[in-house]
């Protein structure tokens, strides 16, 4: 009986190992998400853009592909180069699943607070696969969908 005790605790202990291990994966990557969204605020396009890994494996999905930081850059700031373009960024439903000890996917929804002249609100959901890197938790891939806006009733 006591070997069985023995092994049902090892069990338990090796079986929630998995769980603790997330979690200090799932805090980073929030917070980087979250740093995001306070760079996004400050209207600061290069401080938002070091969330995503300076590579040009990097490939980021929306209204077009954008291959590789460089032209990820150029596209946030052809799309979103003044204050009143960028608006105010929230996320909401946030979620992060781990792939492996490099990788994970994060899930949620996107809200952007803006003016008329600025473009008008916008909302929508993103799947982002990001990668542990030396310097943090890094966007890797970035597929976000926009959803229409809402129709205006006459």
């Amino acid at each position: 009986m006591r070997r069985f005790s023995l092994i049902a605790i090892a069990f338990i202990v090796f079986a929630a190992a998995p769980i603790h291990a997330q979690a200090p994966a799932d805090s980073a990557i929030k917070a980087m998400m979250l740093k995001s969204v306070d760079d996004w605020n400050r209207h600061d396009i290069d401080a938002f853009a070091t969330c995503y890994k300076n590579s040009p494996d990097i490939l980021f999905i929306g209204h077009r592909v954008s291959r590789g930081y460089d032209q990820m850059v150029a596209t946030y700031k052809s799309v979103y180069g003044t204050p009143e373009k960028m608006g105010t960024l929230n996320f909401t439903e946030l979620e992060t699943q781990p792939l492996d000890a490099r990788f994970a996917t994060v899930t949620g929804h996107f809200h952007l607070e803006r003016t008329t002249a600025g473009g008008g609100n916008a909302d929508g959901y993103f799947l982002l696969v990001v990668e542990h890197t030396l310097s943090g938790w890094k966007i890797v891939r970035d597929d976000s969908t926009s959803l229409p806006p809402p129709t205006q009733k006459p």
